[in-house]
């Protein structure tokens, strides 16, 4: 009687699997940079020749016109706006706002900010006029040079929080809804949601289940 492993045979298999699905990757890795640099080039081509789109938003001057700085009881109270990244306050300061809760709360560029800080030093933030926001669907991308993620949505190219995407499990490929505002150009977005490509996780779950039925099992051929 010759007894085959029938594991070792199969496992063969979802190797070779394994290793197409890995080039499947790269080269959408690939396509979705060449894709990110062709929009970039066609952004600059655009300017070159005069192409206007939505006029890009000073918010140090926003700040200074409707921000304020005063002091209450329970300490120094400042209103400014977001920019993408940090709040900005009517003197020009920069005020660092947690990625967690600009997250969570989907700051989009221009809206406008309170920070309490409390006689203690701590910071606490609070939006109080959101700006109007559009919603758009792209492609998530990381750049190969910087290896951060971006979105392309139409012809427009978006910085993203990380912790965004982190939240949301994204990964590269993958459909991100995103939200911006409406009247003004921006260069960040804010993530409200990601529509997952076919789950790395799944996959791997599968190919665990497909090991442990192999596990219990030996294929026997009578010579």
């Amino acid at each position: 009687m010759l007894c085959l492993d029938y594991k070792n045979i199969n496992e063969v298999k979802i190797k070779i699997k394994m290793s197409d699905a890995k080039k499947v990757k790269e080269l959408e890795s690939l396509v979705y940079n060449l894709e990110l640099e062709l929009k970039k080039t066609k952004v600059i081509l655009g300017e070159l020749g005069g192409k206007k789109t939505k006029d890009a938003v000073n918010y140090s001057l926003k700040a200074a016109e409707i921000g304020q700085e005063f002091q209450d009881e329970e300490g120094m109270v400042v209103e400014g706006v977001f920019d993408g990244q940090v709040m900005i306050g009517p003197d020009g300061k920069q005020y660092s706002v947690p990625a967690n809760y600009a997250s969570k709360s989907k700051l989009v560029e221009g809206d406008i900010l309170k920070l309490n800080i409390g006689n203690n030093g701590a910071f606490v933030f609070k939006q109080i006029a959101p700006v109007e926001r559009q919603r758009l669907v792209g492609h998530l991308v990381k750049e190969e040079s910087s290896g951060d993620f971006v979105v392309l949505a139409g012809d427009k190219v978006f910085k993203v929080l990380l912790a965004s995407i982190t939240y949301f499990k994204g990964e590269e490929g993958d459909e991100i809804v995103i939200l911006v505002p409406k009247d003004a150009d921006s260069e960040w977005a804010a993530v409200e949601n990601a529509i997952k490509q076919k789950s790395s996780t799944n996959q791997d779950k599968n190919t665990n289940k497909i090991n442990e039925v192999l596990d219990e099992n030996e294929l026997e051929i009578d010579l």
